[in-house]
């Protein structure tokens, strides 16, 4: 069974996109999604931007759309990525995507390219907010920012001490927060 999404803003705004019924796989809400690019409104033009468990892809096809200069996908899940791989020809953005196929901690770990935007949404039931908060810290440029998404307080993520939260909302369930990496 397929699900669709809708990119909110940008160049691809109404575009449908597909995405597979996995356990666990929510795309993040649009109302979400439009608070999330507000905040990053001046800073997503030309970042190079990091989704570290990728998903439906909602957020690294919402920054592209808004004027992104790459975004580098990690996801695990093989059927997923195939729906990935569709959305990235539909929207012809092969030259600005990487699409990497296994788990962030392994993916993580091979990467060599630093990042501007950062989206940490890992699976909530798996817990890997501080796990993959470690993996990414190398990867980040001076005054890098980083969404996080959980089911719980943000307080309690464990993140580094350099990540100063600088936004946050309740929508629901659903915790969010931007965070800048201090350059002190």
């Amino acid at each position: 069974m397929k699900n669709k999404l809708r990119i909110i803003g940008g160049q691809w705004k109404r575009h449908q996109l597909s995405f597979a019924s996995i356990d666990g796989l929510r795309p993040t809400p649009d109302r979400v999604r439009e608070t999330l690019f507000n905040w990053l409104m001046w800073d997503i033009q030309h970042a190079r931007v990091l989704d570290v468990c990728t998903g439906s892809g909602a957020l690294a096809f919402e920054a592209l759309s808004r004027g992104a200069q790459s975004v580098c996908m990690i996801e695990p899940n093989v059927t997923q990525v195939k729906h990935l791989q569709q959305n990235i020809d539909l929207l012809d953005a092969k030259a600005q995507c990487s699409l990497h196929v296994g788990t962030a901690q392994v993916i993580l770990n091979k990467i060599t390219d630093t990042f501007d935007v950062v989206f940490l949404d890992p699976p909530y039931s798996l817990d890997l907010w501080q796990t993959l908060a470690e993996h990414i810290e190398p990867r980040l440029s001076e005054g890098a920012f980083i969404y996080i998404e959980a089911d719980r307080d943000l307080s309690t993520l464990q993140l580094p001490h350099d990540w100063i939260q600088k936004k946050q909302l309740k929508a629901g369930a659903i915790r969010a927060g931007l965070y800048q990496k201090s350059s002190y």
